[in-house]
């Protein structure tokens, strides 16, 4: 039986791209905390075993599906339409799972949901998949990822739905998978006139509001005592409001496919809590069933 092996909130915000030396400019002479995280949740991965990683995109915006990108291979360069001026001309080259991906429609079917694959090899790719297939090396270790993608016209009970679904795939395909939720806590963007608060631009002092910062502390230290069922209970009145990127549907499907409000996936920060343009980043590992029975 198929297993989800591991799971991981991550930031995947353009800055990350950038070269050291201009981080460290940035940082006011330090780097981002969240490069050395990504070395950190590299050895989680890596110690995990994965056949497939699936990439919850929180920018890859869909209308009326839950998609699921099925091509075999993936390569080309990247550039964003975002941030152009130096997210730009990224190589990338690695490999898909169609089989997986066609099982995770054939069981979003059965259960009346909305995952569906596309797989037409024009399709553009998103900076949330591509700057995490670059920082977690997943093109060295010939990784085959599956992208998902942020139905835009959903709630979040629909997210989490979309995420069980992928579950039940998992479980019938006999791999074992590890599930990232790629996307920013709390996401509102500072003013273009915006003056730091700390000369250190990561610090969490230029995260755009106090309330978003005692919000996405209070969300994390929640899910550090796996208590996501709590996370669920103050979607509407708190996450769903700041909002969360892509109104949380990264970490949604994710938590669906852990078992949604019955998870207990205890969360463990694999970087500080950092400020990107106004918006809370962090990464968080998810301790598994198995994870623990091999422990």
């Amino acid at each position: 039986m198929g297993k989800v092996v591991g799971a991981a909130l991550v930031s995947h915000h353009p800055g990350l791209m950038q070269c050291e030396e201009f981080r460290r400019l940035m940082g006011n002479g330090e780097d981002s905390d969240l490069i050395a995280g990504y070395a950190r949740l590299r050895n989680k991965i890596n110690a995990a075993r994965p056949d497939v990683v699936i990439i919850f995109d929180s920018h890859w915006f869909t209308t009326g599906y839950h998609l699921v990108d099925g091509a075999a291979r993936y390569e080309g360069h990247y550039i964003s339409d975002e941030m152009p001026w130096y997210l730009h001309g990224v190589p990338y080259a690695y490999r898909g799972h169609p089989e997986l991906a066609i099982a995770i429609e054939e069981a979003s079917r059965a259960q009346g949901g909305y995952n569906r694959v596309i797989n037409n090899p024009h399709l553009g790719k998103q900076y949330a998949t591509i700057n995490l297939v670059k920082h977690l090396r997943l093109e060295q270790t010939d990784t085959p990822v599956l992208t998902v993608s942020s139905c835009q016209n959903c709630d979040w009970p629909h997210f989490v739905r979309s995420g069980e679904a992928i579950a039940q795939a998992i479980q019938a395909s006999g791999l074992r998978v590890v599930v990232l939720a790629s996307g920013a806590l709390s996401h509102k963007f500072n003013d273009i006139t915006w003056t730091p608060k700390h000369p250190r631009i990561f610090h969490e002092s230029n995260v755009s509001r106090p309330e978003n910062i005692a919000s996405d502390k209070a969300a994390i230290a929640l899910m550090e005592q796996g208590r996501h069922d709590t996370v669920l209970e103050r979607w509407d009145d708190d996450y769903r409001k700041k909002p969360w990127e892509a109104f949380g549907a990264h970490y949604l499907q994710m938590l669906g496919a852990m078992g949604g409000k019955d998870c207990r996936a205890r969360g463990e920060a694999l970087s500080a809590y950092e400020n990107a343009r106004g918006t809370g980043n962090i990464h968080m590992w998810f301790a598994t069933e198995s994870e623990l029975e091999a422990a």
